[in-house]
């Protein structure tokens, strides 16, 4: 399975993982399972659906038994990978990322996990994939509204450990990022994570990566007299 065909496998599970909080704890010995068959190229694919998924209208499905601790992907992607990719693969770690997809009610431990197992499934190394920024993402907030408002966009940034934001000068400068040292997690530097100075020119940014989980409250200090301030939330 090359790296587009992982994307492609990862891609129909992802939207379903998304918003799932929990399941059994283990998928049921005898359950019906369905793979979705899917034309990649000129070959016929199969593809796990999510237990309980029903098959898509227009798509042809077939049934599948699965096994008690195993993740339903595993043997569907077992037969369409190649021998030197399938002989690389740890299986054990693969099976639990994609148990921790499905069965954790938290979104950063999913995300984490399906970008781990997608990254195992495109052949890229347990180096890369083990280290701490390969999941992460980067949010961008607006300082200052279209229309010119004092005001970050959006008020509220809700990032995982590890992630980084990125704030836009957008209308209305200059502005800047302070944070409020008395409203940030314990143990964090106020100074290492509000800015030195102000952006003002237009598309100007300032970007900022966070690891200790917690409430942040920033403002703008040239408008915080205006109510320009902001919250952002590590989990």
């Amino acid at each position: 399975m090359n790296f587009t065909k992982a994307l492609l496998f990862f891609g129909l599970i992802g939207s379903a993982t998304a918003n799932l909080r929990s399941v059994a704890d283990n998928f049921v010995p005898e359950a019906e399972h369905l793979d979705l068959e899917v034309m990649v190229g000129n070959e016929r694919q199969l593809f796990p659906l999510l237990p309980g998924t029903k098959c898509p209208t227009g798509h042809t499905c077939r049934a599948r038994t699965a096994v008690r601790g195993v993740s339903p992907f595993i043997p569907a992607m077992k037969s369409g990978m190649k021998t030197n990719l399938q002989a690389k693969l740890d299986w054990n770690e693969l099976n639990d990322n994609l148990q921790t997809v499905v069965k954790s009610n938290d979104f950063c431990t999913r995300r984490q996990a399906m970008a781990r197992a997608a990254g195992m499934a495109a052949g890229v190394s347990m180096a890369t994939i083990a280290m701490p920024a390969y999941a992460a993402q980067t949010a961008e907030v607006k300082m200052g509204t279209d229309a010119g408002g004092l005001q970050f966009v959006p008020a509220k940034t809700t990032i995982c450990s590890g992630d980084s934001v990125k704030w836009i000068n957008n209308k209305g400068g200059p502005h800047n990022v302070v944070f409020d040292e008395e409203a940030i997690p314990e143990g964090v530097d106020q100074e290492k994570i509000s800015m030195e100075e102000q952006l003002g020119e237009e598309g100007d940014t300032f970007t900022m990566s966070f690891t200790t989980k917690g409430e942040y409250s920033y403002y703008c200090e040239p408008h915080r007299g205006a109510g320009m301030n902001a919250v952002l939330v590590v989990s």
